[in-house]
């Protein structure tokens, strides 16, 4: 679409393939987006003449949830390709124009929809661990490329299959988010590294790792962000306390979980002080490594009182910034400059733009490191 930056769509039901010209000529603008704790989802903006092809690509299979009608998205930066989109189509719109010039929207879901179709109350998992039912649950989502990237529960969950044994509630979808809630961890798809591949991941959600080349902004010529807002928001840090039950006296014990543990490293220096205690009282008829792991993931989520906000240019940055990862920030002053964990971006592809909004996350002020990764 522009130097620099080129634009793949791949669309077919259950094996995507390149679109034909006429798709891609019309096609006038993409969106994605992708947001901890949800699923990703893409539109698609085609100007719709009277004899174009989309009248039966999408119009026919679009709006029903068989055939499946897949979309696949890659960009290549600078000749790094990366798949922003596996997903289906959900539903579309028509728009009708002056002079002819309709336009038509397509939107859709990553693959996590298909896993949120149908039901299957009931089915029993006897003697099986949480990860070992996530792994089966997803086993069956291979022949759309989906490789699942499970990290087994911190205690394991087994029930004597003689006495009872878990049984699912809701679609495959919403029993694995429960899972992963009761486990404290988080579940999610990640399209790629491969177009047609997608890993689900089930496990606690990382805040550490190689970050990416740092956003900058107040440094004239070096800075590649057209926008960045830092909010500083004290008031929403609590300390959570959770109830692990004495075995033999069956008293609970209440354990208060710092703002700063394994799963929510220090990204700021001057951490904030709790402003409030919320007393979790259902973690008493969990075992102790499980109660422990949902308060960890409830004192992490409150604990992010930064809030950034900006856009990039992706050809100024030099490449693609990537949720759910660690980015720099250099520029923004003493209280904000350092890494930060990137909440959320939404990708905004037009004929001759790339563009990139996107949500930082961390837990207190001040740096904790001298320097950041640059690309300069």
């Amino acid at each position: 679409m522009l130097n620099g930056v080129y634009v793949s769509l791949l669309i077919g039901p259950m094996v995507p393939v390149p679109a034909p010209k006429p798709v891609v000529d019309a096609l006038t603008s993409i969106e994605v987006e992708v947001q901890a704790g949800q699923r990703s989802g893409f539109k698609l903006v085609f100007t719709l003449a009277d004899s174009s092809p989309l009248q039966t690509l999408f119009l026919l299979t679009g709006g029903a949830p068989l055939p499946v009608l897949r979309v696949v998205i890659v960009v290549t930066v600078n000749g790094l390709p990366q798949v922003l989109m596996d997903g289906v189509v959900k539903h579309h719109q028509v728009e009708p124009g002056a002079n002819g010039a309709a336009k038509l929207t397509v939107m859709g879901e990553d693959l996590g929809a298909l896993m949120d179709l149908q039901a299957l109350d009931g089915f029993p998992y006897p003697g099986m661990t949480t990860d070992a039912r996530v792994l089966l649950m997803l086993a069956k989502y291979a022949v759309f490329g989906v490789t699942p990237n499970v990290i087994p529960a911190i205690v394991p969950d087994v029930e004597t299959p003689v006495q009872r044994f878990a049984s699912q509630r809701g679609t495959d979808y919403a029993y694995i988010g429960a899972l992963a809630k009761a486990a404290g961890y988080v579940f999610y798809l990640e399209p790629g590294p491969l177009p047609g591949v997608s890993q689900a991941y089930w496990g606690p959600e990382i805040k550490f790792g190689v970050p990416q080349p740092a956003l900058a902004i107040n440094l004239d010529s070096w800075s590649n962000c057209e926008s960045l807002n830092f909010t500083y928001a004290p008031e929403g840090a609590k300390e959570f306390v959770v109830y692990i039950q004495e075995p033999i006296s069956k008293q609970p014990i209440p354990v208060a979980i710092p703002p700063v543990t394994p799963l929510n490293p220090p990204l700021g220096a001057v951490i904030a002080t709790p402003q409030s205690v919320e007393f979790s009282l259902d973690t008493a008829k969990l075992q102790p490594g499980q109660a422990l792991m949902q308060g960890m993931a409830a004192t992490s989520a409150s604990a992010d009182v930064v809030t950034g906000t900006g856009t990039i240019d992706v050809l100024r940055y030099g490449q693609v910034l990537k949720a759910r990862q660690l980015v720099g920030v250099r520029g923004a002053g003493l209280a904000y400059d350092g890494l930060h964990y990137v909440e959320g971006v939404t990708h905004t592809i037009s004929r001759g733009a790339y563009k990139q909004n996107f949500t930082l996350k961390r837990n207190g002020l001040i740096s904790t490191l001298p320097v950041v990764p640059t690309l300069f």
